[in-house]
Order: structure tokens, then C-alpha cells, then sequence
């Protein structure tokens, strides 16, 4: 089953979290997102139903094979949107502003057009 913007979006900060802790549970995501307790709750019983993540026994929460497929995608996709429009004269902040909109939008044949010119600009 395809992700929604939402889900996409909790993937990609349970990413995020993952790459800077060794534990992450709902609360934390609940805090890094500013979203009620609640909502995230909700969310985590979709991704794990859905086979995105796993929470064990204490509540932690890991990425299976897929998850940590979609959310790498959903984070590129941010940091290179990100990158190409601070490279195009946006402030940082509205550039991660937009490109947390674009990203969940775009085609994966325009993201490639755009990655690679992108990389063009790093060098």
C-alpha cells in the first residue's frame, strides 16, 4: 500500500531519530514532529500494520527493511530539494519549508532530473 504525505512523514523523522539515538519510541517522535501523543500513536499502529516499522515489547521503535527503504528515499529527496533551492538563493529555512511540501509530491522522474543537476552544482 502506497505511503500518504503523513506517513511518509513520520517515516522520515523516525528516520532521523534513528540515525541520532539508539532508541527511539513515541514520545520522541511526538516531540521531534510536535504532534500530540495521540496522533503519533495512531500513526505507529498504521506504519507497523502496514509493515514500515517494528515496535518491540519496551515500546522502541525500528525501521524494517522496507521502511528504512521509503524513509532513505523521503529523506534524500528532502536534503536534495533542500540543498537545490538554498543553491537558487532561498534562506534555509523556508528552503526545508518548501522542499518538506515538494517532496511528497514529486515524480520520481523529475527528482532524478533535479538530483542530478544538483550534483552538477556540488562540484
Amino acid at each position: 500500500m502506497p505511503l500518504k504525505e503523513s506517513g511518509e512523514m513520520y517515516l522520515e523523522s523516525i528516520y532521523v531519530l534513528c540515525t541520532s539515538r539508539s532508541n527511539v519510541r513515541s514520545i520522541d517522535v511526538a516531540e521531534y514532529m510536535n504532534y500530540s501523543k495521540p496522533s503519533v500513536s495512531r500513526a505507529i499502529g498504521l506504519l507497523k500494520q502496514q509493515e514500515y516499522i517494528e515496535v518491540d515489547s519496551d515500546g522502541y521503535i525500528s525501521l524494517t527493511e522496507e521502511g528504512k527503504n521509503a524513509a532513505k528515499k523521503i529523506f534524500e529527496r528532502h536534503t536534495v530539494l533542500t540543498g537545490i533551492l538554498q543553491k537558487i538563493g532561498v534562506d534555509s529555512e523556508t528552503a526545508s519549508e518548501d522542499a518538506c511540501r515538494i517532496e511528497h509530491i514529486i515524480s520520481d522522474r523529475t527528482f532524478e532530473a533535479i538530483k542530478e543537476v544538483y550534483d552538477k552544482l556540488k562540484k
